[in-house]
């Protein structure tokens, strides 16, 4: 057996630990450890505490040189990093002043990032999802949950899915897989059966069988699928075990509602949510995630953040990254804009991406620096934490650690 390892002496240490999951979080809440350190064994926290006090001689040390922050490593709750080819068009056509419908008359939309993927090999798709988790991991990002749903086929989810397995098996950081078999109505069914009614039969044993996901997420609007629809959908999927996850109010609203009749862990996007939304999500136990770069890239109106804490809700901040509303892919930097527009504390912002991202994925070991947790953490360098989020994500890790091991300096 290895001896531990002591990593610091930090300047500021903040574990991210006793603070509650739900409501608002003030500055003075947050703990900070000065000239902190981390002793780590076998990929996990055995303690963390002041450096000097947590030195021995039984361990070895990683010394940490001049002004140091140091972080839990960042979860980043709701991703699309599975795909083939670019949507850039899209992207011009929307800041150019054309519609959603106009764009997918083009040949854009979802639909194009569908055809595009189903074009790519399991491999391409592969080693796409293992460059961007390169470029998250590089960003502090030791956690990425990763959806299927530009297959829309038994077929094609199941070479998402399978690729995203593939990937995790050699990504450095840790790949959370969701079905999102339910995103949109594909345009070339033309079968008598009910399209949710094969994935359900066909599909969902399979990834039962082959183990590629316990999560099932749907996208529930007036553009993909209804309220009444999608209940028998997931009614079948928590029958079968799997955590449900929803697509929620980006556009109208309807879909929080779903999100809390069915005990989801999470309710994504809000961008829609009214007081009535906000008040059914904070009294419940559903985590509501903002996705600033999909307001960012579509230029609408943010999750509000700020009305959801202050009601009590709890509030998982992620990147959404996909080819054609959230391209960006930068957590932190849309995390801390979010912070911007919606007076978010700091604490809030930083819980939004470690403790209660986490919490959105019903991971409990990660997101927090305390001794069991995974060894997952990201070091700044700057002396003060208020840098983090007041260079808006351009102030980037000097390391980056998974498992107890230096994965990138």
């Amino acid at each position: 057996m290895n001896r531990p390892l002591l990593i610091g002496p930090f300047t500021q240490l903040l574990p991210m630990t006793g603070l509650p999951l739900k409501g608002a979080l003030k500055d003075e809440q947050l703990p900070i450890i000065e000239n902190g350190g981390i002793l780590v064994s076998e990929g996990k926290v055995l303690k963390v505490g002041v450096f000097d006090e947590l030195k021995s001689n039984d361990v070895d040390i990683h010394h940490i040189e001049e002004n140091h922050v140091c972080l839990p490593g960042f979860v980043d709750s709701h991703t699309h990093i599975c795909f083939g080819g670019t949507r850039a068009r899209d992207y011009a056509y929307r800041n150019a002043g054309k519609t959603y419908l106009e764009i997918a008359k083009a040949g854009g939309g979802i639909w194009d990032t569908v055809t595009q993927t189903r074009r790519a090999s399991q491999e391409a798709l592969v080693q796409g999802i293992i460059s961007r988790s390169k470029k998250h991991l590089k960003n502090g990002v030791t956690t990425i949950e990763v959806k299927s749903g530009y297959g829309l086929s038994v077929v094609e989810e199941l070479k998402m899915l399978r690729a995203i397995q593939q990937a995790n098996a050699t990504s450095t950081a840790s790949l959370i897989p969701t079905c999102l078999a339910a995103h949109m109505k594909p345009k070339d069914w033309n079968q008598d059966k009910d399209y949710l009614d094969v994935i359900i039969n066909e599909l969902f044993p399979i990834i039962k069988a082959e183990n590629l996901a316990h999560r099932v997420d749907a996208f529930v609007e007036e553009s993909a699928f209804s309220p009444e629809e999608i209940k028998p959908y997931f009614q079948k999927a928590k029958e079968m075990g799997f955590d449900i996850t929803v697509h929620a109010d980006q556009f109208t609203t309807g879909g929080s509602q779903v999100a809390v009749d069915f005990d989801a862990v999470s309710a994504d996007h809000l961008e829609a949510s009214t007081e009535k939304e906000i008040q059914l999500l904070a009294k419940s136990n559903t985590i509501a995630t903002a996705l600033p770069g999909a307001s960012i890239g579509l230029g609408c109106a943010y999750t509000p953040a700020r009305k959801i804490l202050d009601a009590g809700g709890a509030l998982s901040i992620a990147s959404d990254h996909n080819p054609g509303s959230a391209p960006m892919g930068d957590l932190l930097t849309q995390a801390s804009i979010l912070g911007t527009f919606e007076k978010l504390s700091n604490t809030e912002v930083l819980a939004g991406i470690t403790s209660r991202a986490a919490a959105a994925l019903r991971l409990f070991d990660r997101g927090k620096l305390e001794t069991g947790a995974q060894a997952d953490f990201a070091i700044f360098p700057t002396d003060n934490y208020q840098e983090i989020t007041y260079h808006q994500g351009q102030l980037k890790p000097s390391e980056v650690w998974k498992k107890g091991i230096n994965v990138y300096k």
